[in-house]
């Protein structure tokens, strides 16, 4: 997973506990280092860094890989990718981890499927982007977003900072749904929520 402000950095191999979701597919002992036929990575001349691109029309629905999970991590890092509360995963094929963000995203990881899903219609050319606040909480390492979207944040944290209006403009994971509803309930006596505790929930992750 890069993100749009740095290279990426070699990811963190500590191993974690067994998967928490048995429905999770297991890793192939040998998955392709390059990308399908409908796929294509290049680079990015704006960020500096590899970008993955499509060489074929997608739309809205549309499966244009599936995923799972190549190495578990304890806690997030720039490579990773939350799938649940406590779950954190480096994706497999490896090559998925050249997806950068955008504030304005065309794909989806859907974690509870295991599949990347287009979000809008997406022509050859086109390179795949998604919102990163959409699986994480808490960015390992926060960025300025230099996306250029109409939609584009700025400072990207992850979901736990962004306001409710906005992310319910975007398709957020389950478990990232399952925290807001837990951050909701944390609320001050006079009613008003506490945007520092708000993000420190689940801090740990």
């Amino acid at each position: 997973m890069n993100d749009s402000s740095a290279s990426p950095l070699p990811s963190d191999a500590t191993a974690s506990p067994a998967p928490e979701d048995p429905s999770e597919p297991s890793s192939p002992s040998s998955q392709p280092s390059e990308p399908p036929s409908h796929l294509q990575i290049d680079h990015h001349d704006g960020l500096g860094q590899r970008c993955l691109k499509s060489l074929a029309v997608f739309e809205p629905g549309d499966v244009l890989s599936e995923f799972a999970p190549r190495r578990h991590a304890k806690s997030a890092s720039r490579m990773t990718v939350q799938i649940s509360e406590h779950h954190h995963v480096e994706l497999g094929p490896v090559y998925l981890e050249l997806i950068n963000h955008s504030c304005d995203p065309n794909v989806f990881f859907d974690s509870q499927r295991w599949q990347l899903v287009a979000l809008k219609p997406i022509a050859p050319g086109d390179e795949l982007c998604f919102f990163y606040p959409s699986t994480e909480w808490n960015m390992a390492s926060p960025f300025e977003c230099a996306c250029g979207s109409e939609r584009c944040l700025g400072r990207i944290t992850g979901a736990s900072r962004i306001p409710r209006a906005v992310l319910s403009g975007h398709r957020l994971s389950t478990h990232v749904h399952r925290m807001l509803a837990v951050a909701d309930s944390v609320e001050l006596a006079d009613g008003q929520r506490d945007v520092g505790l708000f993000a420190s929930l689940f801090a740990r992750i």
